[in-house]
C-alpha cells in the first residue's frame, strides 16, 4: 500500500506544470489524510460502528434507593428485581424474579418497576408504549413482595403515571385523561375518581402536552401525607388550537393500517400567542367522597408547573407564574377549606428558569426551590409560612442539580459547576453553612444518594474516561461497581484523533469555551477543512468534560469526522449555561442573533489559525442547533462553506407557548424580535445547505421546514432537503440514524 501511495505521489508531482498552484494545495492535503489514514489502526471507525452500539458504555440502570438507607433495588436481564448493598454493591437479596413466583398471572420481563413506601409491594410495570418525552401508556401489575403474588393493577385498559399513597396501601393513576384510585386492602377496589377526561379537551392529573414538554413533569396529582385526600392540575385544552400531521404505512415499525391511505395524529399545540389550557387545581377526600376546586388567585392566563402535598396533610404547595414566566409564587392551601395563601413570590428578570421547578422539593416543614435572583443559581429553604430559613451557594456558585436534604443532619446535597462551566462535582452544605465537596475527580459527576444520605452512588465521566460507577460514603470510595475500562481501552487502542479543550476571545471581546478533535497525524502546516457542530439553546452546554461530549459517546462522530480529514470544532457561544445568568440571558427577545453571530465569530477566529482553510468550514447542529446553523450561514458574513439543519425550527411563531415565550414574549409584544429568523434571512443564505426533518415530529413540526424551504425556493437559492418518513424529533428507528450520518458525512465530503 504505501508503495501504491509513492507511485500515486510521484504521478501528480509530475503533473505539476499543468496544474494551479491551489489544486497542488488540495491534492498534497489529500495525501496526507491518506497518509494519516494508512498510520491509524486498521480497526477504524465506521458510521455503523457508531450507530449500532458497538461503542456503547456498560452501565448501572434501574437503580432505586430503599427505604432502610443500606440497599437499593435494580433490574437484571428484565426478569429481576435485586437488592445489593449501598456498602459493598454485592447482592443481598432478589425482590422479584420472574421465573419463581405464585399464583395464576406470570411475566416474561418486565420494563420498570415502582416500589411501594413500605417495601412490601412493588409496581412492575410492562407493555411500555412510548406517548411523547416523558409519558408512555403500560400494563402495571401489583408485587407482594413476601408471597410472590401478582396481581393486575387494573383490568380496565393501560395505565399511565401511577403513585403510591405514602403508607403503601392505595394506587392511584391515570387513564384517557381520568384518575383512577385502587385500595390494596380492599381486595384491589377500583374507584374512578374523575369522569369528565376526553382527548384533545380535558386532563385530569396528567399534563398536556406543553406542560410535559417545557414544565418537565409526567404526573400532575399527589397524595397527602395521611393519605386521606388527592390533589390535581386539571387541563382544559378545549381551546387550544389543534395540529396534525400524516402518518404513513413507514418500516419499523409499519404502520398497516395506514397501507392504503395516511392516517394523521391530531393534538393540542399552543403556538405563541395562542391560548394554554385552562389550569385549576382540584382536591377528593377519600372517605367522603367530596370535590373541590381550590380558590387559587391565578392569572387568566398563568400556569402551575407544580404541585406537592407538604408533611402536613392539611397544606398542599401549589406553584404559579405569569404567562411571562418572570414571576414565581408559591401558594399553601387548605385541601378542604380551598383558601390559599401565598407564601413566596419570587420576581427574576427576565425570566424564570425551568430548574426553579425541577429542583422543587418538599422537605419537613417546607420546602426548597432554586432561584438565580442572585444572579447564580442557588438553592433557598423555606417553612410553611414563607419564611426563609436558610440559602445554599455563595457568590458564584452554580447549582446544576438538587439531591435532597437530610433533616437529621440539616444538610444539604447537590451538584454544582466545579471551578470551570466544563465540570461539576458533588458537594454538602451541613447545618452551619460549611460547604464540603465530596468528589474530587475532575469531569462530570452525578449522583444517586441512599434515604439517609450516608451513601451515594456515583457516576464520573470525562472527555477521556467513560461512565465510572462507584459507591461512596463521603468523600471515600467503597466499590466500584462498573469502570468501563474494556470500553476505555478499545477507544484508546484505536489510535484515534483527542478531543482537547480550547478558549478565544471574539472580536467583540467575548471569551467563548470550545473543543476541538484534529486528524491523528496532525501536521499544523496543512491548511485542514474544519466542521462546526453546535446546539447554542439557552441554558444548554455542549462544550462539556464528559465522555458524552459532541455526538453519540466519546465524541466518535467528531472523530469520525477527523478520520476523513476534517477539524472538528465545537463551541458554546453566548445564551449557553454554566457562566451564570448575565451571560445566559443576554439573548433575552433576540433569539439566535447573538448566537448565530457568535458562531461566525468563531468561523472567522478559526479561518485566521494557521492549519484552518478559511474557505472550507462548514456548521451544523440539531433542533436549536438547526436553527442557529440556518441563522449563522445567513448572518450576512459568509463565512461557511456549507452547512446542515437537523429538525430545526425556522420562525418562533411556529413553536410553544412555553419555551418561545419565556424567551421571546409573544409575537405581539415582540414582533421585531420575532422578525428575525431563517425565514425573513433566506435571500443571505450563504453556503450549500443540506435540511433534515421527520415528518412525525411533535415537537418542532414538519411545517417549519415546509415554510422555509418555500422562502429557499421564491429567494431563488439551491439546498437539499431530506425527509424521513413517521420519524419524530429525534430521527431514529431502525436504520434511520445511520442513514442520516451518512448523508451528513457526505454533503460535507462533496462540498468541502
Amino acid at each position: 500500500m504505501l508503495y501504491r501511495l509513492r507511485i500515486i505521489c510521484i504521478f501528480f508531482l509530475s503533473l505539476q506544470p499543468m496544474i494551479s498552484v491551489r489544486m497542488m494545495k488540495r491534492i498534497a492535503v489529500c495525501i496526507l489524510v491518506l497518509v494519516s489514514a494508512l498510520s491509524v489502526s486498521a480497526q477504524s471507525l465506521t458510521l455503523r460502528s457508531i450507530t449500532d452500539g458497538s461503542f456503547s458504555a456498560n452501565g448501572v440502570w434501574g437503580v432505586t434507593p430503599m427505604a432502610d438507607g443500606q440497599n437499593y433495588g435494580q433490574i437484571k436481564d428484565g426478569k429481576r428485581i435485586v437488592l445489593s448493598s449501598f456498602q459493598t454493591g454485592k447482592e443481598v437479596s432478589v425482590l422479584f424474579d420472574a421465573d419463581n413466583t405464585t399464583g395464576k398471572i406470570k411475566l416474561k420481563k418486565i420494563d420498570g418497576y415502582i416500589m411501594s413506601p413500605t417495601g412490601k409491594d412493588i409496581l412492575l410495570r410492562t407493555q411500555t408504549q412510548p406517548v411523547y418525552r416523558r409519558s408512555h401508556t403500560a400494563v402495571y401489575y401489583i408485587y407482594n413482595v413476601q408471597n410472590r403474588s401478582i396481581e393486575a393493577l387494573s383490568d380496565g385498559g393501560p395505565q399511565e403515571c401511577p403513585l403510591w399513597s405514602r403508607d403503601g396501601n392505595m394506587v392511584a393513576f391515570v387513564r384517557e385523561g381520568n384518575i383512577f384510585l385502587v385500595r390494596l386492602r380492599y381486595n384491589n377496589a377500583e374507584t374512578q375518581i374523575t369522569k369528565d377526561g376526553k382527548f384533545n379537551e380535558i386532563i385530569n392529573g396528567k399534563p398536556d402536552w406543553v406542560y410535559e414538554e417545557e414544565f418537565v413533569t409526567n404526573r400532575s396529582f399527589d397524595f397527602n401525607a395521611d393519605g386521606t385526600m388527592i390533589a390535581w392540575i386539571r387541563y382544559d385544552e378545549s381551546k387550544v388550537p389543534m395540529f396534525s400531521f400524516p402518518m404513513y404505512k413507514g418500516l419499523k415499525p409499519a404502520i398497516e393500517e395506514n397501507a392504503l391511505y395516511p392516517g394523521s395524529y391530531e393534538y393540542k399545540y399552543p403556538v405563541p400567542g395562542a391560548a394554554n389550557s385552562k389550569v385549576t387545581v382540584h382536591t377528593y377526600e377519600l372517605k367522603s367522597r367530596a370535590m373541590r376546586q381550590l380558590k387559587l388567585p391565578l392569572d387568566a392566563d398563568g400556569y402551575i408547573p407544580r404541585i406537592a402535598f407538604s408533611d402536613d396533610p392539611e397544606k398542599l404547595l401549589v406553584m404559579t407564574q405569569n404567562r411571562h414566566q418572570d414571576r414565581l409564587e408559591v401558594y399553601c392551601c387548605n385541601p378542604r377549606s380551598t383558601e390559599c395563601r401565598m407564601i413566596l413570590r419570587d420576581e427574576v428578570k427576565p425570566y424564570v428558569g425551568e430548574a426553579a421547578y425541577t429542583m422543587f422539593k418538599t422537605v419537613p416543614g417546607g420546602f426548597v426551590i432554586q432561584s438565580e435572583r442572585s444572579g447564580y443559581a442557588h438553592l433557598y429553604m423555606y417553612d410553611l409560612n414563607g419564611t426563609q430559613k436558610c440559602e445554599v451557594g455563595r457568590g458564584q456558585d452554580i447549582i446544576t442539580e438538587f439531591y435532597g436534604y437530610d433533616p437529621a443532619a440539616g444538610a444539604f446535597y447537590y451538584q454544582a459547576v466545579d471551578d470551570c462551566p466544563m465540570r461539576t462535582a458533588i458537594f454538602k452544605c451541613d447545618a452551619k453553612g460549611k460547604v464540603t465537596r465530596l468528589t474530587t475527580e475532575k469531569g462530570q459527576n452525578s449522583a444517586v444518594f441512599s434515604a439517609d444520605y450516608k451513601y451515594y452512588m456515583l457516576t464520573y465521566m470525562s472527555l477521556e474516561t467513560p461512565p465510572v460507577y462507584s459507591l461512596r460514603n463521603g468523600s471515600r470510595t467503597l466499590a466500584v461497581l462498573e469502570d468501563n475500562k474494556s470500553l476505555a481501552d478499545k477507544v484508546r487502542g484505536m489510535n484515534l484523533a483527542k478531543p482537547e479543550f480550547f478558549k478565544f476571545t471574539t472580536a467583540d471581546g467575548v471569551e467563548l469555551n470550545g473543543i476541538m478533535v484534529k486528524p491523528a497525524g496532525f501536521d499544523p502546516s496543512v491548511k485542514y477543512p474544519v466542521i462546526m457542530f453546535q446546539y447554542s439553546g439557552p441554558g444548554s452546554q455542549m462544550v462539556i468534560d464528559s465522555w458524552y461530549a459532541g455526538n453519540c459517546s466519546a465524541a466518535l462522530l467528531e472523530r469520525y469526522m477527523a478520520q476523513e480529514g476534517f477539524i472538528s470544532v465545537i463551541v458554546d457561544g453566548r445564551g449557553t449555561g454554566g457562566r451564570g445568568a448575565a451571560f445566559e440571558k443576554q439573548t433575552y427577545l433576540k433569539l439566535g442573533q447573538l448566537e448565530s453571530h457568535d458562531q461566525v465569530e468563531t468561523a472567522i477566529w478559526l479561518g485566521q489559525q494557521p492549519y484552518v482553510d478559511k474557505d472550507r468550514i462548514g456548521i451544523w447542529g440539531w433542533s436549536f442547533g438547526g436553527f442557529n446553523t440556518l441563522m449563522s450561514m445567513s448572518e450576512g458574513r459568509g463565512v461557511f462553506r456549507c452547512g446542515i439543519a437537523i429538525a430545526p425550527p425556522t420562525s418562533w411563531r411556529y413553536y410553544d407557548t412555553v419555551y418561545t415565550e419565556r424567551y421571546m414574549r409573544t409575537p405581539q409584544e415582540n414582533e421585531s424580535g420575532y422578525d428575525v429568523s431563517p425565514i425573513t434571512r433566506a435571500s443571505q443564505l450563504h453556503g450549500s445547505l443540506l435540511i433534515c426533518h421527520g415528518l412525525a415530529d411533535d415537537n418542532v413540526h414538519f411545517r417549519n421546514v415546509a415554510e422555509y424551504t418555500e422562502a429557499l425556493v421564491q429567494a431563488d437559492k439551491d439546498f437539499r432537503q431530506l425527509i424521513y418518513t413517521n420519524r419524530n424529533h429525534s430521527i431514529f428507528g431502525g436504520n434511520t440514524r445511520n442513514h442520516l450520518y451518512r448523508q451528513i458525512i457526505n454533503h460535507f465530503k462533496s462540498n468541502m
